[in-house]
């Protein structure tokens, strides 16, 4: 765990970025600019749980958290969320069941939102979604080449890394006003990786699809595959779809070619 604090005494807004194996924080006095007080980080989760649960103990423990008004919480699929909501017993509902679509993520950030909601039921929490910005792109950007009844349940090229897009424009905003009036082609490069194309402010392509794991090579996930190799390895080597989706999301990328 790494942290950094100062005393707080104006209204604060927690933020928790919940990630696969991996729980970042902060928390911003309200105002403008936001001016932060506190943040850290933990790495290499096993037990979220657990995690979770000296996480609350710690921050409760802290005075910056006696300020805390409001709960801001990146939630990687929003399905066709195009802005941040509130969260209500309603959303969990939806989020639990688009679970499949990101079970490498939706399962931890719903336990976290869980968690503080009974420890802290009045204080209020918002899910901000990793895939709203992305739901300005046009039909062409977000349809997959498969039978159209599938676009019908849901299954679509929703794109990622949204939060971070949104962020980069602002400060493209912010040096080069006119910049962000033509076409920017945006990266985002750490262990998952994507591109964004952008026009006007607005997402009209990025290289992630239906889930994180498309797109580019990344840290331990693959990026875009050739399909047929999925049926290659089951009747090659058995390999089930939980093994298949593990070693895509855990075992491949950068971390793969190298091994």
């Amino acid at each position: 765990m790494v942290l950094q604090f100062m005393s707080a005494t104006t209204p604060c807004v927690l933020t928790i970025n919940g990630g696969s194996s991996s729980i970042r924080y902060a928390v911003y006095e309200r105002g403008a600019p936001l001016r932060r007080t506190l943040h850290g980080k933990i790495e290499r989760i096993t037990d979220h749980r657990t995690t979770v649960r000296s996480l609350l103990d710690w921050l409760e423990a802290q005075p910056a958290f006696a300020s805390v008004t409001a709960v801001g919480h990146r939630v990687v699929h929003g399905m066709k969320h195009s802005e941040p909501a509130r969260v209500t017993s309603r959303l969990l509902a939806q989020l639990r069941r688009i679970t499949p679509y990101a079970p490498e993520h939706l399962p931890r950030e719903i336990g976290l939102i869980d968690a503080i909601r009974r420890r802290h039921p009045t204080l209020p929490q918002v899910a901000c979604f990793d895939t709203a910005f992305h739901r300005t792109m046009p039909r062409v950007a977000k349809v997959l080449p498969i039978p159209r009844r599938y676009g019908a349940k849901g299954v679509e090229r929703y794109g990622f890394h949204g939060l971070s897009y949104a962020y980069l424009m602002e400060e493209l905003g912010r040096l080069d006003p006119e910049a962000t009036k033509g076409r920017v082609i945006l990266a985002h490069l750490g262990n998952g990786a994507s591109l964004a194309a952008i026009r006007d402010g607005k997402s009209v392509d990025t290289s992630m699809g239906f889930t994180p794991t498309g797109g580019l090579v990344m840290g331990t996930r693959t990026g875009d595959l050739d399909p047929g190799l999925v049926y290659y390895l089951a009747r090659t080597e058995g390999m089930t779809p939980a093994r298949f989706q593990t070693m895509v999301n855990q075992q491949s990328g950068l971390r793969g070619v190298s091994a």
